[in-house]
């Protein structure tokens, strides 16, 4: 078994035994470990006869709306309503929390910080951080064996699906034999695998491979890093969403690139332009110090961050801090 940070553990053990009602919070811009590991920890608290409301302040994305309690996620919050703790899973600093957290209303309740990421800035009243995890998902098992919380029906269907994606399936570097243990109680517990499987990571919408048409034949390779831009045109174009774009993963297995990235122009609502910016990198190489330098975070193996500009100013100088990080391989 993994070896977790066990006073950070316990202390998240005692703010759940001392609070009744729960918000529970997982990053903009969702993926499976923060959807799964959302559902999976307000599973946990609703086993132990307490209250939990999940958020997100993007919603749930159309490709895990299969996740049971999926619909019971909500995109804001009544800034009346009162809670005993805030959980934020998979996060690794405030600002990942979106509109879902408002400090004008929240500030005063403690926060529990749950989350995998070796770029986490400890934001919280209680801080378990755990980066030899692959996954959020995979702590909350160690969690909720800690509680006597039983690892079975929908609980074991949201935690594996968030192992399975945040491995790719059991692909990645960071896939341990931890990974494969707790994967396989889940699956004991009534988790299935290739269902999960077959919804996340063997599904692509057709507009997905419209949007790959739109944007392949840009991409750029320069001393072993790859990228592609993506405009609102070519989205639109396409029919397709920013979450359409899964290009990251397929960039990274190009033999040529040891890192690669997707450069997706974005707009505030006051018009203000930003980049949101997500890498690869192969095993021996990593990714999170260039995201963190951009004000994101994740692992070495995946990042990704979002900087304020348009595509032609913001995506040469990120490019150029990949190529430093890239001659400076872990």
């Amino acid at each position: 078994m993994i070896d977790l940070h066990e006073s950070e553990l316990a202390a998240v053990v005692e703010a759940i035994e001392a609070g009744d009602r729960f918000l529970c919070i997982s990053h903009v811009g969702p993926d499976g470990d923060a959807v799964g590991s959302l559902l999976g920890m307000c599973d946990i608290l609703r086993r132990l006869d307490k209250t939990a409301l999940p958020a997100l302040a993007d919603g749930v994305p159309e490709g895990l709306r299969f996740l049971p309690g999926a619909e019971t996620i909500v995109t804001a919050v009544n800034p009346d309503e009162r809670f005993d703790c805030i959980i934020v899973l998979d996060a690794s600093s405030p600002d990942r929390m979106g509109a879902v957290y408002r400090a004008d209303v929240h500030d005063a309740v403690p926060l529990v910080v749950i989350d995998h990421h070796v770029t986490n800035t400890y934001f919280g009243d209680v801080n378990w951080v755990e980066p030899g995890c692959a996954a959020t998902c995979q702590m909350l098992v160690y969690l909720a064996r800690r509680l006597d919380v039983a690892l079975t029906g929908t609980l074991a269907e949201t935690l594996l699906a968030g192992i399975v994606t945040d491995t790719l399936c059991f692909r990645t570097s960071n896939t341990t034999p931890d990974v494969l243990s707790t994967a396989t109680l889940l699956m004991e517990g009534g988790a299935h695998l290739a269902e999960i499987t077959a919804q996340t990571i063997n599904r692509k919408p057709f507009r997905s491979i419209k949007l790959w048409g739109e944007v392949l034949p840009d991409a750029r390779l320069d001393d072993r890093v790859l990228w592609v831009t993506v405009s609102p045109e070519q989205l639109a174009a396409a029919g397709a969403a920013p979450e359409d774009l899964e290009l990251s993963s397929t960039l990274s297995a190009v033999e040529e690139a040891d890192i690669s990235a997707t450069f997706i122009q974005k707009f505030a609502d006051d018009g203000t332009p930003a980049v949101e910016c997500s890498f690869r990198a192969k095993p021996g190489f990593s990714v999170s110090d260039v995201a963190f330098a951009l004000g994101g975070g994740g692992h070495p193996p995946a990042a990704g961050c979002t900087v304020p500009g348009a595509l032609a100013d913001a995506v040469p100088p990120i490019v150029a801090l990949s190529l430093i990080h890239i001659s400076e391989p872990t």
